[in-house]
């Protein structure tokens, strides 16, 4: 058999990169290399000729999640153009979701990848995107009533609780309540 062509390597490498960015988020990145390659229904002995190392992979598989967050944001601005209230309400309301407890690989990666990243050294590419996806991901939920660091934190933490707690009623109660805390009008 040939060598696979260009194009063929760019899709092998973008569904490495996708296939790293779901993983790591659902089990974080100590995922093997040769689970990650499985998963991507490529063979193992070609990860190092896509990447330098698993470290450069997780770099971009970190920068790809938060590149699908943005969009993600974007796209629930545009569909509540000039009603800033309501594109709020919609964020809130889907990331404080069982679903979006549920469905970590497809979920938020400040959440899925916090751990990790504090795990990283503070040099690394991966821990810069982070720190940069947080802000900005606190911007877009900032309100003239309260910052978005503080709304952040809310979701993040009642999330990660409601996961931890996931089986038990408890975690539906702290998604209510969380939601609840940041949708309350004075």
């Amino acid at each position: 058999m040939g060598r696979a062509s260009q194009a063929q390597a760019e899709e092998n490498r973008r569904r490495v990169v996708e296939t790293a960015s779901r993983l790591f988020r659902e089990r974080g990145t100590q995922v093997s290399v040769a689970d990650l390659m499985k998963a991507s229904g490529l063979t193992h002995g070609g990860f190092y000729k896509r990447f330098a190392s698993k470290e450069a992979l997780i770099d971009e598989a970190t920068a790809h999640a938060f590149g699908e967050l943005t969009r993600l944001h974007r796209d629930g601005l545009d569909r509540h153009a000039g009603q800033h209230d309501a594109a709020q309400r919609a964020v809130i309301d889907s990331y404080l979701s069982v679903e979006h407890r549920d469905s970590a690989a497809d979920g938020c990666p400040v959440a899925a990848l916090a751990t990790d990243m504090a795990r990283e050294p503070e040099d690394r590419e991966a821990r810069r995107v982070y720190a940069e996806g947080v802000g900005d991901f606190a911007r877009v939920l900032a309100t003239d009533e309260q910052d978005g660091i503080t709304r952040l934190c809310t979701m993040l933490g009642a999330l990660v609780l409601a996961r931890a707690t996931k089986g038990s009623p408890l975690s539906e109660e702290i998604l209510a309540t969380a939601h609840a805390a940041l949708t309350e009008t004075g």
